[in-house]
């Protein structure tokens, strides 16, 4: 892909068109290819990074080829695209449940931009287009009912102060990840740090810190986005044992181990990005 259509595709794509339901983007391959180039893989990677606070109904990937091949050919390569697109979802924590369409098309005869250049125009179809709806809300009921008085649930600190024994285990429910990477969202610091005062505190419980990713198939680990590793849900559990150890947590209290996609929560993915604490050992 030369460098005259390459800027010309970044310049086309560089913000997605944005609606209150639709979140679209577009990815171009090299000739007789459906792997990505580095630099579109890249802007693809940072296209599902902002779907991260996205409630998502459905997605849906195309594939396309150029006029060159046969139609038999272009409709195989095109499905090849749509799927190798499909796959880089999947293993960046986009639930498969999400994706409803991956087709392919074959080819295409656009001419969007105005260009006479033929090895130009085709290169701006050899591509995948990938539309995100998003829900649409609905509306709340406007009549009043009683409010149930409802007991509050205790939170992490609390329940490492209270009554544990061994074989316990802690959600840590309000810390929360951001997609593909072992790094937790900024919100979700506050209370981690909450935590490991609470374990500081409570020196006689020894415990493994359970990492877990949501969204891959057949109980694989997801891929760390910032090492390239198929090992997220380890990555994510050595990030909170560091970060206890920092906090002051003796680390012969503690160890990590990644649990993959083994035990998936179900409902919303995001709660699948997860730590959770098992209880080995409680003294005084």
């Amino acid at each position: 892909m030369n460098k005259f259509l390459l800027l010309i595709l970044i310049t086309l794509n560089s913000v997605s068109a944005f609606s209150q339901k639709e979140l679209t983007h577009e990815v171009y391959f090299d000739t007789d290819k459906y792997n990505l180039p580095p630099t579109e893989k890249n802007r693809l990677l940072l296209f599902i990074s902002t779907l991260t606070d996205i409630d998502i109904e459905s997605i849906s990937i195309f594939g396309f080829c150029d006029d060159i091949g046969a139609d038999t050919y272009n409709l195989k390569l095109s499905q090849q695209r749509a799927i190798a697109i499909k796959t880089i979802f999947s293993s960046n924590e986009i639930s498969d449940d999400l994706i409803t369409n991956v087709d392919g098309k074959g080819e295409i005869l656009l001419k969007i931009i105005e260009e006479k250049n033929l090895l130009k125009i085709r290169g701006l179809n050899r591509k995948v287009e990938i539309i995100v709806k998003q829900k649409v809300p609905k509306p709340k009921p406007v009549e009043k009912k009683p409010v149930p008085k409802v007991e509050k649930k205790k939170d992490v600190p609390e329940l490492i102060k209270g009554d544990l024994k061994v074989g316990d285990k802690i959600i840590f429910k309000n810390i929360l990840f951001k997609t593909g990477y072992s790094t937790v969202t900024s919100g979700s610091k506050k209370t981690l740090e909450a935590i490991a005062k609470a374990l500081v505190e409570r020196k006689g419980i020894y415990f493994t810190i359970q990492g877990h990713v949501c969204c891959t198939q057949y109980s694989r680990d997801a891929v760390d986005r910032k090492t390239k590793k198929r090992n997220l849900s380890e990555a994510r559990a050595k990030y909170v044992y560091d970060y206890f150890a920092k906090k002051g947590v003796d680390k012969k209290r503690m160890r990590h181990l990644g649990m993959r996609r083994k035990f998936p929560l179900g409902g919303d993915p995001k709660f699948d990005r997860r730590v959770e604490i098992l209880i080995t050992y409680v003294g005084d």
